[in-house]
């Protein structure tokens, strides 16, 4: 439950400037992701007590991620989050965190794994190459589209 607990949603938020964004309860992360039918699985980074946060936290960075499918390629997995807190950057908490999400995602039968990254957040850009991920908005031009709120609503009656 730290997606639930600990302050790393709204931490995360914030590191992105989008903490106004936030309209999620506990109850919903709850229902959604701790039913019998999960809409995501999440995986929590935790450090031994005597290396806890400032804070007081043993459970410094989490990985929230589903699977998704791909016409042409099949499986996939999709990473919404890779937090680490600021103070356990660096020490491979967030490789590990991704790795297990590959992991996760190869013995499901996936054949790639699928997020996005801010494109003013340098270090994460430079980490996740570093991983031998690459751009595919640069590389084969597609945009990350979103609807919601009341476009959504009116797209799903019909109405344009």
């Amino acid at each position: 439950m730290f997606l639930l607990s600990n302050p790393s949603q709204q931490e995360l938020a914030e590191h992105e400037k989008v903490s106004d964004q936030v309209k999620i309860t506990q109850k919903d992360l709850e229902q959604d992701g701790f039913s019998k039918n999960p809409f995501f699985h999440g995986i929590i980074a935790e450090v031994p007590e005597h290396l806890k946060s400032r804070d007081g936290h043993t459970k410094v960075g989490y990985s929230l991620y589903f699977y998704t499918y791909s016409s042409w390629k099949g499986r996939a997995v999709y990473m919404e989050d890779l937090y680490v807190m600021p103070e356990f950057r660096g020490k491979g908490i967030g490789k590990a965190l991704m790795s297990k999400v590959s992991q996760l995602g190869l013995a499901a039968g996936c054949t790639q794994l699928n997020f996005t990254v801010l494109d003013w957040n340098k270090s994460s850009l430079d980490f996740y190459l570093k991983q031998g991920c690459w751009d595919v908005t640069s590389d084969l031009g597609y945009h990350c589209m979103r609807c919601e709120g009341d476009a959504l609503e009116n797209l799903a009656q019909g109405d344009l």
